[in-house]
């Protein structure tokens, strides 16, 4: 019997932690304290790993920008390389508890659709701050930046949504093949199609909703999405926020119709799990110190669509 198919999306924590550069051995060893756990599900379960790259990708713009002897290289290709680092870190830290384990890396393309509001309304913020001394040669290169009180001008690009996942028959042939599959991370190198071909495009994918997408092309059994926080508050950060161990997928969309969950932070995660408990699929919300106690539903909010 075919073990069932999880699909488990790491939150940036697992990579980077509060106060830390981002160095390649923080990174390596953040993703020692995830190791075993991943091994562990990937007895139990066919396993897919998701994963952010936001910081990771903001670096390599600042590597690029500190020399003018490289040619620079566009947004869509700086997810791919960022896809292939992470990934190997996560060969690395699994193949450190493990050595025979089996982890392959697949840098993902995600289909978007070029008409997308998002790319006529850029809001996703990306990279450093820049003083304003930048700013004009900035917005020469066909930058949009938004000014940011205190901190300076950041760059924004556009965050359209994913619309399928172009290299989702070679994930799913390796599903049961090995023992982890590392996908879609960074929400997925976004492409547009034009004259019958597959062009990359600047844009930033949300990896929560690239990883619903994912599962729910791959006919996953689970989506679990792992962060920073124990779960789904109501009235997070306030005296009298409180942890919701259970939502409804209609009760989670009515919460996100009234602005419960902010864009940022915890509403992309709880739309992407809704949109997966709509496919008939079971979706959880947890912490990352916790992860084998979300996916078997004793920590953290389990969404159902009930």
């Amino acid at each position: 019997m075919k073990k069932p198919v999880l699909v488990l999306a790491l939150g940036g924590n697992a990579l980077l932690r509060r106060g830390e550069r981002g160095t390649f051995e923080e990174q390596l060893s953040n993703l020692l304290r995830v190791a075993p756990s991943l091994l562990e599900l990937s007895r139990e379960y066919q396993l897919v790993v998701t994963h952010g790259n936001g910081p990771q990708v903001g670096n390599l713009y600042l590597q690029q920008e500190s020399t003018s002897e490289a040619p620079p290289m566009p947004l869509h290709a700086c997810v791919a390389m960022t896809q292939s680092l992470i990934g190997y870190l996560i060969q690395l830290a699994v193949n450190s508890v493990d050595p025979g384990a089996r982890v392959a890396v697949v840098p993902t393309r995600v289909l978007v659709d070029p008409e997308d509001p998002a790319f006529r309304r850029p809001m996703k913020p990306i990279g450093p701050y820049y003083p304003e001394h930048l700013r004009e040669a900035l917005a020469a290169r066909g930058w949009e930046l938004v000014h940011v009180p205190g901190r300076g001008y950041r760059r924004v690009v556009p965050s359209p949504r994913p619309k399928r996942i172009v290299d989702i028959d070679v994930i799913r042939e390796l599903l049961g093949r090995v023992d982890l599959v590392v996908a879609a991370g960074g929400g997925g190198i976004p492409v547009v199609e034009r004259g019958g071909r597959l062009e990359g495009v600047d844009a930033v994918i949300d990896k929560d909703l690239a990883s619903s997408l994912l599962a729910r092309e791959l006919g996953a059994d689970i989506l679990v999405i792992l962060t920073d926080v124990e779960g789904v508050y109501l009235n997070y950060g306030r005296p009298d926020a409180r942890l919701l161990t259970r939502l409804c997928a209609s009760e989670a969309e009515r919460l996100l119709s009234e602005g419960h969950f902010p864009p940022g932070t915890m509403g992309p995660k709880v739309e992407a799990c809704v949109e997966f408990v709509r496919s008939g699929g079971r979706a959880a919300i947890g912490s990352l110190e916790r992860a084998l106690e979300v996916v078997r539903g004793v920590s953290g909010t389990l969404l159902e669509n009930c």
